[in-house]
């Protein structure tokens, strides 16, 4: 619901009555801000109590303000700029100790991870990468430092990784063209969702590739092409969302992997190291 409810504010605004049309408005101009005010707050922006806000939640069929309000979150911060995300972190972040409040945020963010993500999609998403021909590896904008990480560890365990990294559509779908049903692609996508990667993410799904989606929510635009989806928290922390509930789903999604091929991967390491001695590529004096 949540990618639809701004246009559904604007279906049903004519069948309002006068103080829910008030509402409407208000959210539809400032959508932004009543993002993140309590009912008790909203109401008194716009002049009714707070019980008839609880009450427009309800006509639009959510449970409760609570629902209603992550819904409108979750399309805000598909919606926002740039600098309207600078604006809306300024006055949910405040002023004081700045380091404290976005590590307990980025804290609290791993602790929701824990409790909603899928521990079968999580699974079976690590049996598709150890079974898989080929592996993919695929997040652009943002998300790119993910798939840079995931695609370093993966590549001291597998030979057959490949990252996408493209600056045009073509140049994307050039990399991709090959992708069969025996590999496995890992997508990564957080708000502001890239077209280019949701076009990647549908072909590599129509060439029956397994497609392991790691994104924000079950409305995530590559959510519905997912054989296995992971919901990582990701709020805003800043102009950019923070990625640190993602970044350790990946670490957990490399240590399981690495764990069911601990046996090559000890070889492989083994003969790393002596390379690395031998051409000197770390500094041991220390």
């Amino acid at each position: 619901m949540a990618k639809n409810l701004l246009r559904e504010i604007e279906d049903k605004l004519p069948k309002f009555s006068k103080s829910q049309k008030i509402i409407s408005k208000y959210i539809l101009e400032n959508y932004d801000k009543a993002a993140y005010m309590t009912a008790s707050r909203l109401g008194s922006a716009v002049g009714v109590s707070e019980s008839t806000v609880v009450r427009f939640a309800l006509e639009l069929g959510f449970e409760g303000y609570p629902e209603f309000q992550h819904s409108l979150q979750e399309t805000v911060r598909i919606k926002l700029t740039s600098f309207q995300r600078m604006d809306v972190t300024n006055s949910l972040i405040g002023d004081g100790d700045l380091l404290s409040k976005v590590l307990n945020s980025d804290i609290d963010k791993i602790k929701r991870t824990i409790e909603e993500i899928d521990r079968e999609a999580f699974d079976k998403s690590v049996d598709a990468l150890v079974t898989a021909k080929n592996i993919y590896i695929v997040g652009l904008g943002s998300s790119a430092i993910l798939a840079s990480s995931l695609n370093h560890s993966l590549r001291m365990i597998f030979d057959s990784v490949r990252l996408i990294e493209a600056s045009s559509a073509d140049e994307i779908y050039a990399q991709i063209m090959n992708i069969s049903p025996d590999d496995a692609v890992v997508a990564m996508s957080f708000p502001r969702y890239s077209k280019k990667l949701i076009s990647a993410v549908n072909f590599a799904k129509d060439s029956g590739a397994t497609v392991i989606a790691l994104t924000d929510s079950v409305s995530s635009p590559i959510a519905s092409f997912a054989d296995n989806l992971l919901v990582a928290r990701s709020d805003m922390a800043s102009f950019a969302d923070s990625l640190i509930a993602p970044l350790s789903v990946i670490n957990a999604l490399v240590v399981a992997v690495s764990r069911k091929k601990q046996d090559e991967l000890r070889v492989r390491l083994q003969q790393l190291e002596k390379i690395w001695d031998e051409y000197n590529v770390y500094d041991t004096n220390r």
